[in-house]
């Protein structure tokens, strides 16, 4: 894969491998990266929240419903 960036921005990556804390362009890119799949991470979660507190009252579990999710997890859901 190959990118293209500005020479501000090319500039801007060898300063941080430059500092150390990364040892290579492909490092530091791969770094940036993983931290974006962690913020998508944290926003579905956070979406998935915010959409059950708006769902309104709880409702407590019956066993039926621990049933179902049982054979769910089994791989057995009817």
């Amino acid at each position: 894969m190959n990118i293209a960036l500005s020479e501000g921005l090319r500039n801007y990556v060898a300063e941080r491998v430059a500092s150390g804390q990364y040892g290579n362009t492909s490092e530091y890119i791969r770094e940036l990266i993983r931290r974006d799949q962690r913020e998508q991470d944290d926003l579905r979660l956070r979406a998935m929240l915010e959409e059950g507190l708006a769902s309104g009252a709880p409702v407590a579990d019956t066993p039926e419903d621990w049933e179902e999710l049982d054979a769910i997890a089994r791989g057995r859901r009817d």
